[in-house]
Parts: C-alpha cells; structure tokens; sequence
C-alpha cells in the first residue's frame, strides 16, 4: 500500500507539528518567519549573509516591520532561529521561498537567487515536503525552472511525494493596517494536492488564504496587482507633466477628482517608482511576452513615463535655481529623503538615486538627508546622511523633497530653506503661493 504523504504532511502541518523553513531573511522572508512562528510553529531561517543570522539569533531585528521584541520573544521561546546551513533542511518538513528577483542591467529576469535557492534545496528534498516560491516573478517560473531542478536531482513525483506551490509576496513595507498576517494570501498549486497542501499549511498563520487553480495564475495575479499601479502611477506622472506645460496645479486637479466616490482611484505623481517590486515585475511580464511575440504598450510606455521622472525633477530644480539667477553647477543642493517611499529604511530602486546622479552630473554639490538611511552604499554613489538637517537646510541653495517623511518639521524646513521643490506635495498647502516653492 502506497504512503499517503499529502495526508500525513496536511496532519503535521495543521496540528503544527511540522517543521518550517524559509530562505531568503530580508523584508519578505523575515516577516513570514516571525508570523509562523508566532502561529505555534518551529521555524528556522536560512540566508547566505551571516551577519543577518547572527543578529536573529540574538533576538535582534534588522527590518523596521519587525520589532526586536517580537524576535527576541520567538527566538528565547525556541521557535525561531537563523543559519546559513541549508543542510537543516533534511529535518524540515516546509519550506518557503522568498529571495530576491531583481532584473538585469539588459533589462532581463535574473532568477539566479531561485535558481541558487532551489539547487540548494534540491539534495535535501524529501518525501512529505512541500515547498512554496513567494519570490516575484513571470508567469511559469515554477513549473518551467523550479520543478525540473527539485524531481530531476531527487526523482520525487510532485503532488504524490512532495508538493509544490507559488504564493506572491503582498509585503508593502512601512504599513500598519495591512500586515503579512491580514493580507489576504494567493496560493496556486503545481497539482491540487499540492494546493490543498500549502493552503492548509499557510490557513494555520495568515488570516485569509485564496486557492487558486495553478502556479501561473498566482504568478499571473501578482504582476497584475503590481502593473495596475505602474501604469496608474505613471499616468498620473504624465499628469503631471502636462498640468506642469499648462500650468494647472496638478496636486489640486487630484484632490478635486477624488471627491468622485466611484470610478476613480487616487494615486499620486512622484519623483519616479522605488521598490523591489512596482518598478520590476510588469517589466518580468512585458519580458515574457516578448517570448511569445506580443508587446505589452502599457507597460513599456508606464515604464518609460515613470523612468523619465528623475530627469523632469531635476529640470524643476534646474528651473527653479534659474530664477534665482543660479546655475545648478556649483548650487549646494540638499536630498530630503532617499528611501523609496515615506517612513521606511529601504533605498531599493529609490527615485532619489537617480536624482543625485544626474545632479552631480550638471556640476551640483549634492548632500542628503534621511533619518532611515544614515548610508548609501550603491554602485559608485557613497554618502553619509548629513549630521545636522537644519543647518544643512539653511546652507543649501536648494532642498528637495524627495521622500515625504513623516519625522521631517516641514513648517520649520519651509521657514529655513532659501528654495524647495517639493516632488510629494509635502507641504501640502504651506506650500501653495509661496514664492520659494516649487512643486511638482
């Protein structure tokens, strides 16, 4: 009589018995970690950067949406801990996959972190695994390049002696109301058996799981969600641009249309898209589209509009020090902000770096400040965060308002500074008619 491994893993991981295990420690992966755990279950984290690991096993956290407390408390419990060994993952009976999916300077997936992540995993599978990919990515991935290296190094069937599912991160970082706990969780299967697996094993720490019919319709559900706010944000960026050529106060014409409690959505213009996943993942569907020989025109022009957007900003300033009677070459010049967006740590695809490398590149002396980001360390930009915000405020030709922070003291910044351009509406309307703001 054959084992019946779905039901013997469906009875461990309901009763939280099973062993979890998540790769990838970062802003998805540690989250996830810390919600199983607080669920009742054994959970160890695997990351290649030691100093990560370390640092968990002191019960101390690296990631603002975690508190060192929580850790501390699961880690002195005996329900957390870190290695960089993937060899525990012989004991471990669920495994979560959550590392990074960046694209390549080519414009190019570079799935090499899944890859490395499933190589890894493969000498360890087991019968009575299951095994979930949450790393963003195109429609395919699982079953096309993940399934292959896990049966082809084991000689494991799927759905009969493990399992294998894809459910997207939703992790929107800096935000209180929704959570990785209350945020609903998209689950499709490679069989249904791996569905019913990994949904009752994720039903046992998230609140609410959605079943889906397979891997390429979660993979699917994710661009979709992300490409719906690239392309919202880059039509209200070419707003914009043209209530700018008009001169129309877009912020107004924004705030007018949302009063319209039904078919509209406010989104906001900006200074570019930050993150690991609204500037890259449309961009993994409009590259597997290319294999199957149809342009996505939404997405390339989106992308394009939200990537011309540093350049627009720094053509304000520009403009602005130009009144002034200033060129930007040899202009102190003062970043406010390099986190992608408000009130985070991550500096991830950040519109702020590519508005410094175009102002040094016209001759700026630029300096930043941000109150989450005392360093940047990218390629060939090293900074410092200045030491002192408001004597920078006062010594610069002009401060630009890049993240809109909630620690900042705008009416003190505004009194301060000589010039602003304002790229959030920051000052909302402290900054309207004042002769030395401008706003985007």
């Amino acid at each position: 009589m054959e084992r019946d491994y779905r039901g013997e893993l469906v009875e461990r991981l309901t009763t939280r018995q099973a062993r979890v295990a998540v790769v990838g420690m970062g802003y998805v992966g540690l989250p996830l970690a810390v919600v199983f755990a607080e669920a009742g279950f054994d959970v160890t984290g695997i990351d290649p950067i030691a100093s990560k690991m370390e640092a968990l096993n002191r019960g101390e956290s690296y990631i603002l949406d975690v508190s060192s407390e929580q850790v501390r408390a699961l880690v002195g419990q005996g329900r957390l801990r870190g290695t960089t060994d993937y060899a525990v993952l012989q004991d471990i009976d669920a495994v979560s996959i959550c590392v990074p999916t960046p694209l390549r300077k080519t414009g190019d997936p570079d799935l090499s972190y899944i890859v490395s992540a499933a190589e890894s995993l493969a000498p360890y599978l087991h019968p009575g695994m299951v095994v979930v990919l949450e790393s963003s990515t195109y429609p395919g991935t699982t079953r096309e390049l993940v399934l292959p290296i896990l049966t082809e190094r084991s000689g494991l069937e799927v759905g009969k002696d493990f399992f294998l599912a894809f459910s997207p991160e939703r992790v929107d970082p800096g935000r209180k109301d929704w959570t990785t706990y209350n945020t609903p969780k998209v689950i499709g299967g490679i069989t249904p058996a791996c569905c019913e697996v990994s949904t009752a094993w994720y039903q046992q720490a998230i609140q609410t799981v959605v079943p889906v019919s397979s891997t390429e319709v979660a993979e699917m559900t994710k661009l979709l969600e992300n490409t719906f706010r690239m392309i919202n944000i880059g039509l209200v960026n070419e707003l914009a641009i043209m209530c700018d050529r008009l001169k129309i106060d877009v912020w107004e014409v924004i705030e007018a249309a949302a009063t319209k409690p039904f078919g509209f959505m406010k989104f906001t213009p900006g200074p570019g898209l930050g993150g690991h996943c609204i500037p890259i993942d449309p961009l993994y569907l409009s590259w597997k589209l290319r294999s199957v020989k149809y342009t996505a025109r939404f997405i390339d022009l989106a992308s394009e509009i939200n990537t011309y957007m540093p350049r627009f900003v720094v053509g304000k300033v520009q403009d602005a020090l130009n009144q002034q009677g200033k060129p930007v070459k040899g202009s102190n010049i003062l970043v406010l902000g390099a986190a992608y967006k408000a009130d985070i740590d991550d500096l991830r695809e950040s519109p702020a770096l590519d508005v410094i490398h175009l102002l040094r590149e016209k001759g700026a002396v630029v300096s930043y400040h941000d109150p989450y980001i005392p360093v940047i360390q990218q390629d060939e930009l090293s900074m410092e965060s200045v030491p002192d915000l408001m004597e920078a405020v006062r010594g610069a030709d002009c401060v630009v308002i890049i993240t809109n922070h909630s620690k900042y003291d705008y009416p003190a910044i505004l009194e301060a500074a000589r010039l602003i351009v304002d790229t959030r509406n920051a000052l909302g309307k402290l900054g309207r008619n004042n002769p030395k703001v401008v706003r985007l």
